[in-house]
């Protein structure tokens, strides 16, 4: 089974019922699969924050959500995850490509790597790196997790987990 089929089988198993997505050539699989499942809403967003809104109105509406984006964008999202999901105590789990470290091809994703960590740190979002794709079995924890404590959660998915791209 792939990593992404395993990711999606995870959200499944831990009632995930709404995706948002915003196009990611790394998450592709995993895009793939939430859009095929038949037990997940999924509804692609333009932006992050965006995403986060709809992310929202699904926890709100009883749904339990899901937020699947890059890294690149989390400069854009910090004033929804701190005056929205942070503020209701709303949990977010959030699969994030993590681009522009080692091994990075795009020079331009190099800089936000840079800074991720630190902005996730600064919002005391509890942050779990995936290096190596035995580390996908962490996911029906990490989403307990996240449920349980009704906090966002940042999953960062590099290129080593994903076998290079």
């Amino acid at each position: 089974m792939s990593i992404s089929d395993q990711i999606v089988d995870s959200l499944v198993r831990n009632k995930v019922e709404f995706v948002t997505t915003v196009p990611c050539k790394q998450l592709a699989g995993v895009i793939e699969g939430v859009e095929a499942s038949p037990d997940i809403m999924h509804v692609p967003s333009n932006k992050e924050d965006e995403g986060m809104g709809l992310c929202a109105g699904a926890w709100m509406g009883g749904k339990r959500p899901c937020i699947i984006m890059q890294n690149t964008a989390i400069g854009v999202t910090i004033n929804t995850l701190a005056t929205l999901t942070q503020f209701y105590q709303m949990p977010l789990p959030m699969l994030i490509s993590y681009r522009g470290e080692l091994g990075e091809r795009v020079a331009c994703q190099v800089e936000m790597a840079v800074h991720t960590k630190a902005l996730l740190d600064q919002l005391n979002i509890q942050t779990y790196h995936f290096h190596r794709p035995e580390d996908v079995s962490e996911m029906d924890t990490i989403l307990n997790h996240t449920f349980m404590s009704r906090k966002p959660t940042a999953i960062l998915t590099d290129s080593n987990f994903w076998g290079g791209y």
